[in-house]
């Protein structure tokens, strides 16, 4: 089994929600590859900003609403981030959407206190390990990366209740990682590639935000091995690429190293 994932590593029109969508519907139709996931950055209709009471939208909102119709024309599930907001909370919550208008979602766990995210956004409670051909996928959004136990692969509370495979094949994470911190960044895209001995996926944003702040993007792609399949910096890029379950299956057969990992429960 195969899986076609299409990275979008972009430039984002700061706070303009409008501007985004049109940019990045214009990137989507000149796709020529046909995937079944396309990838877009953290906050991708926003940029990364503190200011959720003016940019908010709620799951019926306009950028929902554009994910949906994107998904169906395309035949594609599309994911990316966004700033929703749910009763009296916000939230940095990843979308992922099927073409059929269903999703699933995922609420950013780890909030950036460096730059106050944990002042304006609520966190997340729960994981998301999405299916598609499959495969099981991980989701995961920007500063989570840095939290090992929030990937590790949960092999069973003890060695007898232990699972058979790993909990998921591919760990996807999207992002607005500043350049100053870029060597933490790819460093960790290949750190949880090797202990989790999955594939992983890094999809950063580019270009200068509206607080001056430079992204040089770094998107990745990691075999289990911790190889590097792809990689670009500093410039606005379209990528696709076809990840192989053969190549995975024969890293963890050759090596089974998770069978021997630490058994935990995350609450």
């Amino acid at each position: 089994m195969s899986l076609t994932i299409t990275l979008i590593q972009t430039r984002l029109h700061w706070e303009d929600k409008t501007a985004n969508r049109s940019m990045l519907q214009q990137k989507i139709e000149n796709i020529t590859e046909k995937a079944q996931i396309i990838v877009l950055p953290e906050m991708f209709s926003t940029g990364f900003s503190m200011r959720p009471e003016l940019l908010a939208e709620t799951m019926d909102g306009p950028t929902i609403q554009w994910m949906r119709e994107i998904a169906a024309a395309h035949r594609v599930i599309l994911t990316g981030s966004l700033i929703i907001k749910e009763g009296t909370g916000y939230f940095n919550r990843l979308i992922w959407m099927l073409p059929n208008g269903q999703y699933g979602l995922y609420d950013k766990r780890h909030r950036f206190a460096f730059a106050g995210e944990d002042q304006h956004y609520t966190a997340g409670n729960k994981r998301l390990i999405a299916s598609v051909n499959g495969w099981k996928i991980h989701l995961q959004v920007c500063y989570d990366l840095r939290f090992p136990v929030w990937a590790r692969q949960n092999m069973g509370p003890t060695p007898s209740e232990s699972a058979e495979q790993p909990e998921y094949d591919l760990l996807l994470n999207v992002a607005n990682w500043p350049q100053r911190r870029s060597l933490a960044w790819k460093t960790l895209l290949q750190a949880r590639a090797i202990e989790n001995q999955c594939y992983v996926v890094g999809v950063n944003r580019v270009g200068e935000d509206g607080n001056g702040i430079y992204y040089s993007g770094d998107s990745m792609v990691i075999d289990p091995l911790g190889e590097i399949l792809y990689h670009k910096a500093d410039e606005e890029d379209i990528h696709t690429i076809t990840l192989h379950k053969t190549k995975l299956e024969e890293v963890r057969n050759k090596f089974p190293f998770w069978r021997d990992a630490d058994r935990f429960f995350i609450s």
